[in-house]
């Protein structure tokens, strides 16, 4: 499902759902329903459900940059998950929804990577002809360096513990098809979009600054999988691969962000999806659009 699109000064940025999800509260560890009490206010109901599960959105985020199409996290994709993912197999209509908002095949630029956990890399193929090829066909793939070298260096299995099960699938047919650029932290996409490190819940874990008329965006990529964590950055998740540095990580984009108005877009935030982090008494916490 698509949604009314953003406007960061030129840029234009449309929010595409492969699908919602609710998942318990113990997918935030040393999250606890007492400390989640002072939140419940203005986290229900789009972020947080009566019994305190979690309301996430898997989504892909299409921005018009000028002339360029540009695709972030392409979401699941129509592909065999592991049976314990089973309940988040990725919707194969997707596809039809980005041709529709303008990110067909043929029609985008770059696809972004913040990281590869497989809800970030699904559509980056699709099986054709007998094998995987790259879905959108005249798109160069920007991939972190550290990220990819790290999960190519780790064995299959414990990949997969760590959501990384479709790299031959989903990232290995791009680079035999020459579209994939590695990158390190402070590349720029284009002019107004910057690449900036945010590691923890991945090794090489980025995030998308977006800078254009005055105006700045963050699309946090998992740094931040649901917005009480920008209130308790100390919340790590079950998915992050080094918890110390994730917490770390977002205590570091809350001070910097905090009463900043810069829009923060979480890529799993369910709609309204984005917001600003705002001081309230001695705590921080994150206002949604339209609140």
């Amino acid at each position: 499902m698509a949604y009314e699109p953003w406007r960061i000064g030129d840029v234009t940025i449309h929010r595409v759902v492969e699908r919602t999800t609710r998942i318990p509260l113990a997918f935030l560890p040393t999250a606890t329903t007492s400390a989640l009490a002072p939140h419940r206010d203005w986290l229900r109901p789009w972020a947080l459900t009566d019994d305190d599960e979690l309301l996430l959105a898997i989504q892909a985020l299409c921005l018009a940059v000028g002339d360029q199409r540009i695709l972030i996290d392409p979401c699941i994709g129509p592909r065999q998950l592991p049976d314990e993912y089973a309940w988040v197999a990725g919707d194969s209509g997707l596809l039809g929804e980005l041709t529709a908002a303008g990110f067909g095949r043929d029609d985008v630029d770059v696809v972004l990577c913040t990281h590869l956990h497989f809800d970030h890399v699904g559509w980056n193929t699709l099986w054709e002809n007998d094998s995987w090829v790259p879905t959108f066909r005249k798109a160069r793939y920007v991939i972190g360096r550290a990220e990819y070298e790290h999960w190519r260096a780790t064995p299959e299995p414990e990949q997969a513990e760590s959501n990384v099960f479709n790299l031959a699938d989903a990232v290995e047919p791009l680079f035999a098809a020459g579209q994939v650029d590695l990158v390190e932290p402070g590349h720029r996409v284009s002019e107004a979009l910057q690449l900036v490190a945010t590691p923890g819940h991945s090794p090489g874990h980025l995030s998308v600054r977006i800078t254009s008329g005055g105006e700045t965006a963050l699309v946090t990529g998992d740094c931040a999988h649901h917005p009480v964590q920008l209130a308790e950055p100390q919340w790590y998740s079950l998915a992050d691969f080094d918890r110390e540095q994730a917490c770390d990580t977002r205590r570091r984009l809350v001070a910097e962000y905090a009463d900043s108005g810069v829009l923060i877009i979480g890529t799993h935030f369910r709609p309204p999806g984005a917001g600003h982090l705002v001081t309230d008494g001695d705590a921080v916490r994150f206002r949604p659009l339209g609140a």
